[in-house]
């Protein structure tokens, strides 16, 4: 079968590729769709399509599993439709609804006796330390991106924005403080994992942790090392968590907290090693190149900076990075998704040298760069 020019799209301009325009057009899409060489393409980026157009809904699902702790009463024991309506006090029918959609995602699975059960996978998210609760959190952000063409024109007054004061350097008030690092916390977990999978902290005397919350990640570092000493640095109203943090698990001895905002204050000296882990997408660029200056600053000759957080794919735009945390860190006002090319850059800036993005295990967790002090 052949095409004639007048088959292609004649509204792509000139810049577009005949290609591009070959799979723009409808008559194209009916014979491929009919070849036996093609229909499997054409049937999987259909499929593809599809979920991007679904997406939404299927976002709403799992967020509703959630909420009704549908995904945790399944972890304890099997249940029917009938006994998760009751408890959640949803129609027999519409809880049906849901259950199937939770089978369509490979959440849950009904098994005998028209008792469902959770997946592998759905499992293995409840498993995902803080990840329920993020989900859960995620209502904020459907809410900042109900209109996403006012809100990618900048006309949106973001509820995140509201929800981390701390980033534009206001006070927290203590329920603030506490929701913002429980699930910060929480969430750490898998970050802490995959950094001290990518670096090791055998070689350093004392980990400062600027904007470490409660102390999540300097609990693990402590973990894995017995002889390293233990700094955090972040606001006044969050560092009586981590000396709680600490004091459970018998680090108190080893550790100390030093309270202040490296918007405003210097960072303490004493530390070889300072991390930032998953600070500097909060931020603005401004911001960035001034906290990196103090940590340069704050470090001793051959001091390290180790910079832990989700990043943008850079050249190759990623899922994580450029279709998720772009857009949370937009909705929070203030910070941007960054590659590891721009975080190098900065640091470079900085005055850094030694300056190494190690391989990631888990990029949609968490990547890593690091740098040092001459």
């Amino acid at each position: 079968m052949t095409f004639a020019p007048s088959d292609i799209p004649l509204r792509a301009n000139a810049g577009t590729s005949f290609a591009t325009r070959l799979f723009a057009s409808r008559k194209f899409q009916k014979w491929a769709a009919r070849f036996p060489f093609t229909r499997r393409l054409v049937r999987r980026e259909g499929e593809h399509m599809f979920d991007l157009v679904a997406g939404f809904c299927h976002s709403q699902v799992l967020m509703a599993l959630v909420k009704l702790n549908v995904l945790s009463d399944l972890l304890d024991q099997p249940q029917t439709a009938r006994a998760l309506a009751h408890r959640t006090e949803v129609p027999l029918a519409r809880m049906e609804v849901l259950l199937r959609a939770g089978q369509a995602l490979e959440l849950v699975k009904r098994g005998s006796g028209e008792r469902y059960r959770l997946t592998r996978r759905g499992a293995a998210l409840m498993g995902v330390p803080g990840l329920a609760d993020m989900i859960a959190h995620h209502d904020v952000l459907y809410r900042d991106l109900a209109d996403p063409v006012a809100f990618f024109r900048g006309e949106t007054e973001t509820e995140l924005a509201q929800f981390w004061p701390y980033v534009f350097g206001g006070e927290m008030a203590p329920g603030a403080a506490a929701t913002y690092s429980d699930l910060m916390a929480e969430s750490q977990v898998l970050v802490a994992e995959d950094t001290l999978r990518a670096v090791s902290f055998g070689k350093t005397r004392k980990l400062m942790d600027v904007g470490g919350g409660t102390g999540a990640f300097l609990e693990a570092a402590g973990a894995q090392h017995d002889g390293l000493a233990l700094r955090l640095f972040d606001l006044p109203e969050v560092v009586p968590a981590a000396e709680v943090r600490f004091a459970a698990a018998g680090m108190t001895d080893r550790s100390e907290t030093c309270a202040g905002s490296f918007k405003t204050d210097p960072l303490p000296e004493g530390a070889d090693t300072i991390s930032l882990v998953r600070v500097l997408y909060d931020h603005s660029d401004s911001t960035v190149r001034e906290l990196l200056a103090k940590c340069l600053n704050a470090l001793p000759a051959g001091g390290r900076l180790v910079i832990s957080e989700p990043m943008s794919g850079g050249d190759k735009p990623s899922r994580s990075g450029d279709a998720y945390f772009a857009l949370y860190t937009m909705a929070m006002q203030t910070g941007k998704a960054r590659s590891a090319a721009e975080i190098a850059r900065l640091c470079a800036d900085a005055g850094f040298s030694n300056i190494a993005a190690p391989r990631a295990a888990r990029p949609f967790v968490t990547q890593v760069v690091t740098a040092c002090r001459d």
